[in-house]
């Protein structure tokens, strides 16, 4: 049944302001149209998509030992590895390091292992300031709310709503809109916190085994500032970050952005091997929390394959129509709704169910993902657990009974051709009727497909 968290019950508090969810809709679907212009100037994009996917398989296939190999590398160019097994030893380990700097304002970069292990919150609970430097994910930050989406993480909120938050808490005139304005009064309110900060944490978009080095990509230079002026950089990456060989970065630069905004790469794409001089210290947290048992996983290991540039969310029909809050995970959007279950199948629940199965995210993918399969196979495991409300056993029972009945199949249809059209509006589409609050069915037709085959049939 739904709960007040459930999927559900969040998509329709989000829909019930129409001209919100359609702005949402728009937004989302110009940023996968410029993907599609993006990926069709590479005659070799599919060539691409297939190299990552087979680069990340073989990658998951002996992770093990390519983590003790990056291990190795990074500890020779000075780094400081530490190992995480969940979200409270990573934020156990973090706050230790800072604690040791004596460390009280840190600038972070935007990183969603981060946001998953709930890391602000509990450094904040240990008296550190903490600023997230990403402007998107300062914005969220100010607004005291998670980000809706992993590369935009305030896609939700207009012009409007950013000018009277700025005007609150950095002095902006009030009802300024204007996003030049906004943007360099923020930029300047942050340089602030750069120049004063103890400590800079970041994520890690790509770890590379072979040279014990780390990349991160943003557009704003923000990830740069974060470490190159304090002189301790903490990096966090869950264990699905490695990729192989130096030489296997190229693909996925190219990837990245196109599949993410439509840019050729990102602005800054950040290269960190070792700490950046004396008397400064790189440390890098490696985290596991739940992916070992993603990868030992037939079904669901492909979903560690994915390289968080939100294509998957662009496309997506639901997500863009119920917003990125709606299914309460740290990762939102069809990948989300993978891994939100293989980590709490009870509180994830519903999030199988916020899929049309129409395969859009797995045709952007570009690690190819079977994005739709596995939220199929989610389903039925669900079933397995247990975890299917009432109310969709009962609908699937009655459906088998009529779908398994040649005749109950064929009377159904009659009955539906011939009353529907005569029921008044109000009871087809009341409180009992859910799916239709935000689509109307198809007129009925006068004739069924057998009536016109048997017709039509030389």
């Amino acid at each position: 049944m739904a709960t007040a968290t459930s999927h559900p019950a969040e998509a329709a508090r989000f829909i019930e302001n129409n001209e919100r969810a359609h702005w949402h809709d728009q937004s989302l679907w110009f940023v996968r149209s410029k993907r599609d212009k993006a990926a069709s100037t590479l005659p070799e994009w599919e060539q691409l998509r297939e190299a990552a996917s087979q680069i990340k398989l073989s990658t998951m296939s002996r992770l093990a030992d390519l983590l003790e190999q990056f291990e190795e590398n990074a500890r020779r160019h000075g780094a400081i590895v530490h190992w995480a097994r969940d979200a409270a030893e990573h934020n156990e380990i973090v706050l230790s390091i800072l604690q040791q700097h004596n460390v009280k304002r840190v600038v972070k970069s935007k990183s969603m292992l981060t946001e998953e292990c709930h890391l602000n919150p509990y450094l904040e609970r240990h008296g550190l300031e903490v600023v997230d430097t990403d402007l998107g994910e300062w914005i969220v930050q100010l607004r005291q709310e998670p980000p809706s989406h992993i590369v935009m993480p305030a896609i939700h909120t207009k012009r409007e709503e950013i000018g009277e938050l700025f005007h609150q808490h950095i002095g902006t005139e009030k009802g300024a809109t204007d996003p030049t304005y906004l943007t360099r009064a923020a930029r300047g309110e942050l340089r602030q916190r750069f120049i004063n900060a103890d400590a800079g944490i970041t994520g890690v978009n790509f770890a590379i085994a072979e040279t014990g080095g780390f990349v991160v990509c943003t557009n704003e230079g923000n990830a740069d500032l974060g470490t190159s002026l304090p002189n301790l950089h903490i990096a966090c990456m869950g264990i699905e970050k490695l990729i192989p060989r130096a030489k296997d970065l190229g693909v996925f630069l190219r990837l990245l952005a196109r599949s993410a905004t439509g840019q050729p790469i990102t602005t800054y794409s950040s290269h960190f091997h070792g700490p950046r001089g004396r008397h400064c210290e790189l440390h890098i947290v490696i985290v596991d929390n739940g992916r070992s048992d993603i990868l030992a996983s037939d079904d669901f290991r492909r979903s560690l394959n994915c390289i968080r540039c939100g294509a998957c969310m662009n496309t997506c029909p639901v997500y863009r129509r119920s917003g990125g809050h709606s299914y309460h995970n740290t990762v939102p959007g069809p990948i989300g709704s993978i891994l939100g279950p293989s980590q709490n199948p009870e509180q994830h629940s519903t999030l199988p169910y916020a899929c049309s199965l129409c395969g859009s995210c797995t045709d952007v993918c570009p690690v190819k993902i079977n994005l739709h399969e596995q939220l199929y196979t989610w389903r039925s495991k669900l079933v397995l657990k247990g975890l299917l409300p009432r109310s969709k056993r009962w609908s699937m029972k009655l459906a088998s009974k009529v779908l398994g009945s040649p005749w109950l199949y064929r009377m159904a249809g009659r009955i539906g051709r011939f009353l529907v059209p005569k029921l008044p509006r109000f009871m087809v589409y009341n409180r009992l009727n859910p799916w239709g609050r935000q689509r109307e069915l198809p007129p009925m037709p006068k004739k069924s497909f057998r009536d016109l085959y048997r017709r039509r049939k030389p």
